[in-house]
């Protein structure tokens, strides 16, 4: 089913990104640093932590696959003006009528390319990449081509020392999907962090897993807390806990890839 933009009723000048009945992503371009999702707020929070506190004459290239309402590319560019970031999104009706509705700010240093991930990432330099965040659906799963070996390879090759991988991905326990998905992030990242709200790590319901990886050492302990403070408070695990929770899980291939699992009907997890 399509994604389709509408204004959202309970807050006046904010809108939605649906994809049926689920809510994918959350704006008001009004106010870029108001963030209603959980898990947009972790990622904006290791972003926060990493790469956006470089020092101000660094100007630091993000790398966006998925665009849904350019959520978390009009928080970078209002947190940190100048930054380059492209958008990778091939649903170039949903990019149109995110423009058209909420268009971007002059000078907002975004470039939305209508193309898959893997398409976007292949044409970028080596070395290019200072931060990039994957956040991207198939209606309500992750590409399968997004969650391969060749994958994390590729964004490896396109990393500068020191960037940030963050992704968003869905799963329920006991998380056959996404231990292979973590298992492939580690493959290539010497750090490497998870968390989820308490009902999702029980199982109690399907739900968003955040990732955050870096060769550079994270800051744990600070991520940690934020998480511990949020609304829905988030379980983080990192170093041992991660390298347990993901066990004898191989990563996927291009030979065998798997999107994400299907929430059943109706189920809000974002």
């Amino acid at each position: 089913m399509p994604a389709r933009v509408e204004a959202d009723p309970f807050n006046l000048g904010a809108f939605r990104v649906m994809a049926g009945d689920t809510a994918q992503s959350w704006v008001d371009p009004n106010d870029p640093l108001r963030l209603e999702f959980e898990y947009v707020q972790r990622i904006c929070e290791a972003l926060d932590a990493t790469v956006l506190a470089r020092t101000p004459e660094e100007r630091v290239r993000v790398v966006h696959l998925g665009g849904g309402g350019l959520t978390i590319p009009r928080y970078v560019a209002a947190r940190r003006p100048g930054s380059a970031q492209i958008v990778c999104e091939p649903d170039a009706d949903l990019i149109d009528e995110v423009r058209r509705l909420m268009p971007l700010p002059r000078h907002s240093g975004i470039k939305v390319r209508t193309v898959d991930g893997r398409g976007g990432l292949a044409a970028m330099p080596a070395g290019y990449i200072d931060a990039l965040v994957l956040d991207a659906f198939d209606g309500p799963r992750v590409p399968a081509s997004l969650a391969t070996a060749e994958f994390f390879d590729e964004v490896a090759a396109k990393r500068r020392p020191g960037a940030l991988f963050a992704a968003n991905v869905t799963d329920k326990a006991p998380f056959a999907w996404a231990r292979r998905f973590v298992a492939g992030v580690r493959a290539v990242h010497r750090h490497v962090i998870v968390s989820a709200e308490a009902p999702v790590w029980k199982g109690r319901r399907y739900g968003n897993l955040v990732v955050v990886a870096s060769d550079a050492a994270l800051p744990t302990t600070a991520l940690s807390r934020h998480a511990a403070r949020a609304a829905f408070a988030y379980r983080v695990l990192a170093g041992r806990e991660v390298a347990d929770w993901v066990g004898g899980a191989e990563p996927f291939t291009d030979g065998e890839p798997q999107p994400s699992p299907v929430p059943r009907k109706g189920t809000w997890f974002s």
